[in-house]
């Protein structure tokens, strides 16, 4: 799918605007330390989902989801108003799971390399049981005949 070049100028812009507001106008204390890391708007602009990672514990994430719902109209309403478009999007907010997974990726990444260590420990000093290379090749003989021929 392609994205609309105005839906993905307005996303930036309403990442912009959302960052601004969750750091000086939201004085929620139930927000966390919430990072907008993507923002992506509908191609007919009429919906915004803002997603979001939270340093911290999951009751520190299910506060920062209960603050954010509950700002969702005063920050949509300060897109509305720094946009300037005629429609102001519906906004959304998703939590990111990208670290998570990043961090799960990783330990499967280590876990893989750790693995392939032992397994080079133990082939250190062993030898084949047969050929070092099993598979047929093409024997000389043949491209003798193949030039008699010519």
């Amino acid at each position: 799918m392609t994205e609309n070049p105005r839906s993905k100028r307005l996303a930036d812009r309403i990442k912009v605007i959302v960052s601004t507001m969750l750091d000086t106008r939201i004085k929620d204390p139930r927000l966390g330390f919430v990072t907008v890391t993507d923002v992506r708007v509908t191609g007919d602009l009429q919906m915004a989902s803002v997603f979001y990672t939270v340093y911290g514990s999951d009751e520190e994430r299910a506060g920062t989801a209960a603050a954010l719902n509950s700002a969702k109209g005063l920050i949509r309403s300060e897109v509305g108003k720094q946009t300037g478009i005629r429609l102001t999007p519906t906004i959304e907010f998703h939590l990111d799971t990208v670290p998570e997974t990043s961090a799960h990726l990783t330990a499967a990444l280590d876990e893989a390399r750790r693995r392939d260590e032992e397994l080079a420990a133990l082939r250190a000093g062993k030898a084949f049981a047969g050929e070092e290379d099993p598979y047929k090749k093409p024997r000389e003989d043949d491209e003798d005949l193949d030039e008699d021929e010519d």
